[in-house]
């Protein structure tokens, strides 16, 4: 059983109806423990005024969200290594444990998906570089394969620790529930990755039916994956963060009472083993 004050909301679970400062008010009131802010809230606020929302409320920060996207422009540009080093410098200001990284996906117009994990693998080097010097622990997210395309062509806890060999210290894994829990690996990657490499862990469930690929996850509970076990896996290492919630929810929590949201997020944590 795990109480509340080891959760953190991830921002986007509750987007659509709250602003930064009502879910660091909600947080503090459903006694949750931390937060992670997606950029987009962190911006609305202004980030001088959301650290100093976050900070004066005393919650922890498990990671902000999010970097990455080095694929966006069809290679490496100015442009992207300068938004992910205001990132980085984003997340030293709120004071986030990590911060999390979706790579992006294959160029426009290519099929070469090596060719945009080596974009990848060399934007996260530069990032990484800059972030040592600032501090702030880079958070690689492998996404489910069927983000390989769009979003992510890092898809495994496997290829994502290949990538964390390659380049060394301060590079880690923040692992979603959603994308891995399909990976026979898993657990043996768990094992591989090691206390100081797990930097996040964001929970949710998925549903069977699947509405929508992006905006239909499940509430921990209502859906197929074994959250209890992927957390011990996890807890064997060392790992003692905060289970960070993430849901993206288009056709239910999306539309309901944030309150209630939390509520049950806090009913459904307290659930798990």
């Amino acid at each position: 059983m795990a109480e509340a004050n080891r959760i953190s909301l991830n921002t986007a679970t509750v987007s659509r109806q709250w602003s930064l400062a009502q879910c660091v008010e909600g947080c503090l009131r459903h006694g949750f423990g931390g937060i992670s802010p997606w950029r987009d809230k962190l911006h609305e606020a202004g980030v001088a005024e959301g650290a100093r929302l976050i900070r004066n409320s005393g919650l922890g920060v498990s990671g902000l969200c999010r970097g990455g996207w080095y694929t966006a422009e069809g290679a490496l540009t100015p442009a992207v290594l300068d938004d992910n080093r205001r990132a980085v410098d984003e997340a030293a200001a709120i004071g986030a444990a990590c911060l999390v990284m979706v790579v992006g996906g294959l160029p426009k117009g290519s099929r070469d998906i090596d060719g945009a994990r080596e974009i990848v693998t060399e934007g996260l080097a530069h990032t990484l570089e800059y972030a040592r010097e600032a501090g702030v622990p880079i958070a690689l997210e492998p996404l489910h394969p069927m983000y390989a395309g769009d979003r992510a062509c890092v898809n495994t806890t496997g290829q994502a620790l290949d990538i964390c060999d390659q380049l060394g210290e301060g590079i880690g894994l923040a692992l979603d529930v959603y994308h891995v829990w399909w990976d026979p690996e898993v657990k043996r990657q768990i094992a591989r990755a090691g206390r100081e490499r797990l930097l996040a862990f964001h929970i949710c469930d998925w549903l069977v039916p699947t509405r929508d690929l992006v905006l239909d996850r499940g509430m921990m509970g209502d859906g197929v994956i074994d959250i209890d076990g992927l957390r011990a896996a996890v807890e064997a290492e060392g790992f003692d963060g905060l289970l960070e919630v993430e849901i993206f929810s288009d056709a239910n929590w999306w539309n309901r009472d944030p309150d209630e949201v939390l509520s049950t997020i806090a009913q459904r944590v307290a659930a798990l083993a």
